[in-house]
């Protein structure tokens, strides 16, 4: 989409108004949908987290503030 396009840092993202993110959040999804419905793969967790992750680059000075994920299910 347009606002997803015009993403390439966190500081783009940050430009963005707060009422824009569920619309940059709706586009990330159908990216996701997208690349996963061509090459395959697993994409339940990607979805869940997509407003959280934006959240998170939104709120903290990604990527000098690390951002640690747990995915100590897949060991």
């Amino acid at each position: 989409g347009p606002l997803l396009a015009a993403i390439n840092s966190p500081e783009d993202l940050k430009k963005l108004a707060p009422e824009q993110l569920q619309d940059v959040c709706d586009e990330l999804r159908s990216f996701i949908i997208d690349i996963v419905s061509v090459h395959g793969g697993h994409f339940g967790a990607s979805l869940g987290v997509v407003e959280l992750t934006t959240a998170l680059h939104y709120v903290y000075n990604s990527p000098f503030d690390k951002i640690v994920w747990d995915v100590g299910h897949q060991a």
